[in-house]
């Protein structure tokens, strides 16, 4: 991979890691800003249900944010783009789609042929 490419896709994923670390201290301000009261059990528990539903949405993304944050450390250490498997080159298009990815195509396709034939 070459130093443009290193260049872009470290600058792609700082954008998102920058993104998904505002979004985690948006919603801490928003839960614990919130003191409201609601008197009927209905909207009480609509309420508690959207805010376990954004909480595990938030736990994702703390989950993609250490892959991130892996992927910048690869970056720095020559590793980026090179699968951790076979050795060789992740190609461009699944970086791409994926920048955390630690797999070519063929290797991530066997781990889930793998993994289904196990019955994960």
């Amino acid at each position: 991979m070459n130093e443009k490419q290193l260049k872009y896709f470290e600058k792609l994923l700082n954008q998102r890691l920058e993104e998904l670390l505002g979004q985690a201290d948006a919603t801490v301000n928003d839960m614990t800003d919130q003191k409201e009261s609601f008197p009927d059990p209905t909207d009480r528990a609509s309420m508690e249900s959207d805010r376990n539903f954004t909480l595990r949405i938030r736990d994702r993304e703390r989950k993609l944010i250490a892959k991130i944050k892996e992927a910048l450390e690869r970056i720095e250490d020559g590793t980026f783009g090179l699968c951790e498997s076979c050795g060789e080159e992740i190609g461009a298009k699944r970086l791409e789609a994926r920048p955390v990815t630690t797999l070519c195509i063929d290797c991530k396709t066997k781990q889930e042929a793998s993994e289904r034939a196990r019955g994960e």
